[in-house]
This record gives C-alpha cells, structure tokens and sequence, in this order.
C-alpha cells in the first residue's frame, strides 16, 4: 500500500476491537479511532478544505493528534504538524508560507495560535478535549475521498531549519512515510498487533510521526502516549501499558536511568529500545541495557528522510557508536564534504565525509523552494549536511554536523534564527548562538552579545526577551556579554571561533 489512508484503513478493519491509542484512562480502539478520524474529515470539509489543501496541528501527544491526522488525510489534505509551543510569529511565518486553511489548535496554545492565524485567512479550530470529542461533536463520520491519490502525492509537510536558517517546509509522500514507517515496525523493531509502543516523542516531530504513530498503525500495534516527557511517568507508564517497545532520543535514556523511580520500575514487558536523534553515550548504553535489561539500538536520520535512513538491525552485529546500515531501499555514501553535486565515488573506509542519501524515504523537495531543493538533492541523491566515516563492514559513524545546527536534546535549533531575535533588541549590536557540550541534553544554547555603544542589557533581559519570541526548546540557557565577536575575512562572524566564558554558570 503506496498511501497512508490505506495502510490506516486496512488496519482499522483488520483490528477494529483492539486499542489503537491510549492516554492514561482513555483508550480509543481501531474503530473508535476511524471514526473520530472519518468524523474530522466531515469538519474539514464542511469548512471547504479541499485534496491539496494544507492543514495544520498545533497538538500534543494526545488522541487529538492522530484523530486530526488521520482526518485530514481523509479529507484529502497534507497534514503539518507543528510544535504547539510555537510563539505567534512563528505560526504566522508557517501559515503564510504554507498558504493554510485550517489550523487545529490545542487549548494550551490557542491564544499564541490565534494571534499568529490572524490576518492569514486560516480557520482556527481550537481543541478542549484530549479525543477532540467536543469538537466532533454530532457529525457524522464520512468515506476518505475518493481514490486517486498516488504514492507521489504530498501526506505532510514537516519544517526544518537548512542553511539560510529559514525554516523550510520537507515534503514528504505518502510513499515515503508508509514505507518508512512499515520498514520500521516490521524489520527494525519487529513490531506486531500484540505490541504496545511508547509515544513520549513529539508526534509533530517525524521521528514521533513515523517510528511510533505510523509504525504502530501499520501493524496494528497499540500506542501509549505521554503528552510531555517525564522519566518518571514515563517508567510508570511502561509498567503499567506492558509497553513492549520504546522509542526515544539519548536524552530520554539518561533521564530514566538516572531518576529514582528506576530502581522500582518495572520494565519487564520492554523488549526493544530504538535511539536516534543525536549520539547515543556508550555509557548511557549500557547502563539502561544492564538496568532495565533491555537492548537499545541505534539509527539515524533526518527530516528530510521521513525519517529513518540506516539502523544498527536486529538479528545483524550490533556496534556501539554506530548509527548502523542503510535500511531496505535506501542508499548512503560518505563523498567529499566540499566537493560539487553528489560529491562522486564514495570515501574509503575511515574517511570523514558528508553523508549523502538516494531511496524512497527522500523527500520530494521542500514545498515553493526549488532553489534550496536544487542544492540539496542532486541527481536524486539528498546532501545531509552532517559528517560521517564507515568502517570495513559498511557500519556508518556519525562524526560531526557541516552545518552549524545545534541539537538540545535531540531538537534541532538553528542558531541564526535565535540572533535574528536577539537582533531586534534595541541594545544588541551583534550576536552569535552557539551549542555548549551538556551532560543532559547533548548540547545547550549559548549567546555571546555585543551592544551597541552606551547601550545596557544584563543577559538576564536578553534571555527574557528571546523566551517571549521563540519556542521554549530555542531560547539560549546562557548568555553572555562580549567585547567584541572574531569575523572572518569577508567580515563574516566566526561562531566556531566562539567560547563560553569559564565561570558562566
């Protein structure tokens, strides 16, 4: 099946009675699910959405989430979903590039929702209700659109910030994610309709969209979902659901095993952890393994590959610090990092090179940007942007990021769209964001400020200003005031040249 709609209703058919989706005491099964999901598309299509249309969800990891989904796929539309701690600017800057026309809501982030929709011709539909029940309230649940959608067809559209550090819209197809998604569930976690999934990622995130949501539909697993990430409950909730399966960033693994309710969780049920996002510390690795007796292996992907590209497989030799091999399909060399187009003949072995990925789980380009797509994928080959070697089995190592992204806790954060907001401060004369090495979360944020003359600012009032701006996973933990910022010859700011001072708290 070449589209999500059909993966999504042939599994609802086949496991109508079987929970799909839990929030602690909430349970939705299959067909319960499909029919909120039919339900939405009537709501969407009472308020003119059309195929093509584009649809925005502002929603936690709740039951609202995968309703709202699935419903707009029903209806046609190509679903973006978008962190609901975004701040109105940043909704305004997706709708209005997207040219929108719905946007779901969660309560929690309406009023931010509403100030960034105004102006933008875009419907808002805010969401009270974890199930969206009141919302749905008295429609009647409607047949998908008719069929004629191709696999080459858009599902969703997911923002990634790339080198001009604009956000930019990765449109992915309804190929692309249910292959992805499927290729997960059944050969990396071996996945099946006895399995309980544990959904603590962000599901606005394709790592959350595709590994737990579209994975667990594509085999009819069930889904525990944990709205905001806790180590504690989420430890609870893995004894409590039987979760069978957990799929998280390395933060989360160093959360769990270091917090206290470890020592009494009951983890029995876990029989297989999948980490990507960033690195994993081999010493977080086999500390959460011996802990909780469970095997976490690793992958690696982006945004831009729906997300999944290669994964230390199960059944094969499993190497620590590796982000594994190609999955089914896809294709991955390290070429020369400077070198034009697809950057020829791969590297040899042990040769540190910028990864380059061709296969099914590439997106399409990303949405009224053919100048960015042309750079980035070239003779059907995507140019990652992130460093990489492989050894002399074909296991890849990732090194490093060509680009200057930061990655707090398994979130990417471009720093230039954190200094074009520190530049709209009356007193910042330049500004450069840096990630700082973190125990916890891999990397945190830092601002190195230079004011304009006279001017006064303690980084305290800085960090308030950008906190009020961004989301909250962007805004610099540290802050600092400097005489001066090292440039380049072209007069260009040097931020690897930038260092945090030594007593910054």
């Amino acid at each position: 099946m070449t589209d999500l709609n059909s993966v999504f209703e042939a599994t609802a058919a086949g496991y109508a009675d079987r929970p799909a989706v839990r929030l602690d005491g909430l349970v939705l099964s299959y067909s319960q699910l499909r029919d909120a999901a039919y339900r939405t598309a009537s709501l969407l299509s009472s308020a003119g959405v059309s195929p093509g249309d584009r649809v925005a969800l502002m929603l936690p990891n709740v039951p609202a989430f995968p309703i709202a989904f699935y419903g707009a796929l029903a209806a046609g539309a190509i679903v973006v979903p978008m962190n609901p701690l975004l701040k109105s600017r940043e909704v305004a800057y997706r709708l209005r590039d997207l040219g929108a026309s719905v946007l779901f809501a969660w309560h929690a982030a309406a009023d931010e929702a509403a100030v960034g929709a105004a102006g933008t011709g875009v419907h808002l539909l805010k969401v009270d209700d974890p199930d969206a029940a009141g919302l749905l309230a008295g429609l009647a649940a409607v047949a998908p659109v008719p069929a004629g959608r191709t696999g080459d067809d858009d599902a969703a559209i997911l923002y990634t910030s790339g080198t001009t550090g604009k956000p930019k819209g990765a449109e992915l197809t309804h190929a692309g994610l249910a292959r992805n998604a499927s290729l997960t569930a059944r050969t990396l976690v071996d996945a099946g309709p006895e399995d309980v999934v544990m959904g603590c990622l962000p599901l606005f995130d394709v790592f959350g969209l595709t590994c737990a949501l579209n994975a667990a539909i594509a085999v009819g697993a069930s889904l525990t979902l944990l709205p905001r990430f806790d180590p504690g409950k989420a430890l609870e909730i893995i004894g409590r659901d039987k979760v069978t399966i957990f799929v998280g960033v390395p933060t989360m693994y160093a959360a769990m095993l270091h917090d206290p309710a470890g020592a009494r969780a009951d983890t029995s049920s876990l029989r297989v952890c999948a980490s990507g996002g960033s690195a994993l510390p081999p010493e977080i690795m086999r500390g959460f393994e011996q802990a909780f007796g469970c095997v976490i292996l690793e992958g690696y992907g982006l945004t831009e590959t729906s997300p999944v590209a290669s994964f230390n497989h199960p059944g094969r030799v499993r190497k620590p610090g590796s982000i594994g091999t190609p999955v089914e399909g896809v294709e991955m060399r390290v070429v020369d990092a400077a070198a034009p187009g697809a950057g020829g003949a791969g590297l040899f072995v042990g040769e540190v090179g910028e990864i380059v990925i061709r296969g099914h789980n590439v997106m399409k380009g990303y949405w009224r940007n053919p100048e960015e797509t042309a750079v980035t994928i070239i003779d059907g080959w995507l140019r990652t942007g992130d460093l990489a070697k492989v050894d002399q089995d074909g296991y890849f190592y990732f090194v490093d990021r060509k680009k200057d992204l930061i990655i707090r806790g398994g979130f990417k954060v471009y720093p230039r769209e954190v200094e074009e907001v520190l530049y709209e401060h009356p007193a910042v004369a330049e500004a450069a964001v840096i990630g700082i090495p973190d125990a916890d979360l891999g990397q945190e944020i830092g601002a190195a400020v230079k004011l304009k003359p006279a001017a006064t600012v303690t980084p305290e009032e800085l960090r308030a200003f950008v906190q009020d701006r961004v989301a909250p996973d962007k805004c610099p933990r540290r802050v600092w005031i400097v005489p001066d910022l090292l440039k380049g010859p072209t007069a260009k700011i040097l931020r690897r040249a930038v260092r945090p001072p030594q007593d910054l708290p």
